[in-house]
């Protein structure tokens, strides 16, 4: 089969129109349209449905370009190992983790990243789908449990857990509620149990939700630190904001979720990558840096208590 129409099909049905896949491939909408009428013809079916709105696959055309998309991911792992045996890290690393660590915790920290690292192009992935990392939807992954998929590597980096607090304005106007029952004078922020995370933060909001009559619910960490730092009530949030956000103020202290694990993991045929390595030990500083700053302020705060 002419690899040079499979690569055109697969940018096609990327894009969803000739005239897109053109510009990507620097080639007229008439050229694109003949190579793959010419692949068509080949394998005596129709891999596009045509209309005015584009271009949909077929059944025969989802299974061509489910195989052009895995071809596609093997040569940019074989791209990538090649690259990788240069003696600096360069280049894209595509990181995925969920949107509230990426968000509050990892993102503020890459500007030491870039600045060890200036010809590293990171592509961060904020979601709490799993992404399959053998299949090179990511390079590497930060997840709040221990992934499952075969071929990777994997190394725990700390545990966190769910806790409650508040601005020193709200508790100042409002007050800090001594048990569980008196959240029913103050305003829950949480996430939605709805939404997808962790286990062990629904669980808590769940019970806490029971206990209130005032609720905010948001679907990720980031915007329930917001409401919490405005002043808007109480919110529930993982313990690794504190040390950057070490005015606010915990709330019900023996109350928290258990403990959630965080995991790094990279397929097994990147193990020798340096853009992995970099990103790696990266974090691991970070986190043992992070450690000492959180014990220092929870020692801190829990004095003032």
């Amino acid at each position: 089969m002419d690899w040079d129409k499979l690569r055109i099909f697969h940018a096609v049905a990327d894009a969803g129109s000739l005239t897109h896949a053109g510009d990507t491939l620097h080639l007229s909408q008439s050229a694109v349209s003949r190579q793959i009428r010419a692949l068509e013809d080949s394998l005596n079916t129709v891999l596009f449905h045509r209309h005015a709105r584009g271009l949909i696959l077929t059944e025969q055309g989802e299974l061509l370009f489910d195989a052009t998309r895995s071809m596609n991911k093997r040569i940019d792992a074989a791209t990538a190992r090649i690259r990788d045996s240069e003696e600096e890290a360069f280049g894209e690393l595509r990181v995925t983790t969920t949107t509230g660590f990426g968000s509050l915790w990892l993102a503020p920290r890459l500007p030491k990243l870039y600045a060890k690292y200036p010809n590293l192009n990171i592509d961060l992935m904020l979601e709490e789908r799993v992404l399959d990392l053998p299949m090179r939807e990511a390079d590497v992954a930060v997840r709040m449990k221990e992934p499952s998929q075969a071929d990777l590597i994997r190394k725990k980096l700390m545990t966190i857990r769910m806790r409650l607090y508040a601005s020193p304005e709200y508790l100042a106007e409002h007050g800090a509620p001594d048990t569980i029952e008196d959240m029913r004078a103050h305003r829950l922020i949480c996430q939605n149990p709805r939404d997808s995370q962790v286990s062990a933060g629904m669980m808590l909001n769940q019970r806490l939700l029971a206990n209130a009559d005032l609720t905010l619910t948001v679907n990720n960490y980031f915007g329930v630190l917001q409401a919490v730092r405005s002043g808007l009530g109480i919110g529930v949030l993982p313990d690794y904001i504190l040390a950057d956000f070490p005015t606010i103020q915990r709330v019900l202290p023996d109350l928290e979720s258990i403990e959630v694990p965080v995991y790094l993991a990279y397929p097994e045929e990147l193990r020798q990558s340096k853009r992995i390595a970099a990103f790696r030990d990266f974090v691991q500083d970070e986190i043992v840096a992070h450690r000492q700053t959180r014990r220092a302020l929870e020692a801190e705060q829990g004095a003032d208590l």
